[in-house]
């Protein structure tokens, strides 16, 4: 089974604003508040986004790290629901493509038919759920529906993409996986761990990205650990996506109000576009 590239997100990639890669920044849904969230992922657009990526707060996020967990336990601390995730998504995706991070656990609470359909509804394209054994979602149907409620099969019949991510640590057979998996990107992990500022990219990331092209011409999008436009556009020589998030988060967490993190927020990313196209 396989689902056509969404269009709008292989534009991006083809065509980024900074030209050699496209910036992929990511904001937990609803944090610091709704309102706030909003004016955040305008601010997004403006400053250089292709592609917007939105977590879903969810009490045991296992990929993220400290900065992005309490940024997700404010969210749901503040009563962030996954209806008000996909509101933001709706409101936002006509000005950019919306990719949507969640983890396994509220797409089967929601119900995944319903949880599908109403992304796609907000013009939701693609989803990122790292908990989703990729093993199991290659499986046959029956595997499957027991492993994850069918959730390839449901995400393809409402359009929607799931996107595969890809380690350091990762063997050639799940990289094959990855390849096979992969239509919209690939969410390659720069170094091994959760999410989290790092003062290098990682060492082993060219060699995962050379494996990687061997196997698949999807776009390969590189996150975990970007913080600094030097690094946006060190990743940006070898991929075709720049992801940078807990850089961002951080800045809200620690801004003095809602202006204070828009023009923050705006400073990093517009740093980020320029380094990139410049690298």
């Amino acid at each position: 089974m396989s689902i056509p590239v969404a269009p709008r997100l292989a534009q991006a990639f083809a065509t980024p604003r900074a030209q050699r890669a496209a910036l992929i920044p990511y904001m937990t849904g609803g944090h610091p508040d709704i309102a706030t969230s909003h004016r955040l992922i305008e601010t997004l657009i403006a400053s250089g986004a292709d592609i917007v990526e939105l977590g879903i707060p969810f009490s045991d996020p296992i990929a993220d790290g400290p900065v992005v967990q309490r940024s997700t336990h404010e969210a749901l601390l503040a009563g962030v629901t996954t209806d008000d995730v996909l509101r933001l998504a709706a409101a936002h995706s006509p000005g950019v493509p919306v990719v949507l991070l969640t983890y396994l656990n509220p797409v089967l609470a929601y119900g995944p038919e319903l949880f599908f359909a109403t992304a796609h509804a907000a013009g939701v394209e693609a989803l990122v759920i790292p908990d989703l054994p990729l093993d199991e979602a290659l499986a046959g149907a029956d595997r499957l529906a027991a492993a994850s409620g069918g959730l390839i099969a449901l995400a393809a019949a409402h359009g929607v993409g799931l996107v595969p991510m890809a380690t350091p640590t990762s063997t050639d057979a799940r990289l094959d996986m990855v390849a096979e998996a992969a239509t919209d990107f690939v969410y390659c992990v720069a170094v091994t761990g959760v999410t989290g500022a790092r003062q290098d990219v990682g060492a082993d990331l060219p060699g995962l990205i050379g494996r990687l092209r061997a196997r698949t011409a999807a776009p390969l999008a590189v996150g975990f650990g970007i913080s600094t436009p030097e690094q946006a556009a060190r990743v940006a020589d070898l991929a075709d996506g720049v992801i940078i998030g807990s850089a961002l988060i951080d800045i809200v967490s620690r801004a003095a109000d809602a202006d204070a993190a828009c023009a923050a927020v705006a400073k990093l990313l517009r740093a980020a576009s320029l380094a990139i196209r410049r690298g």
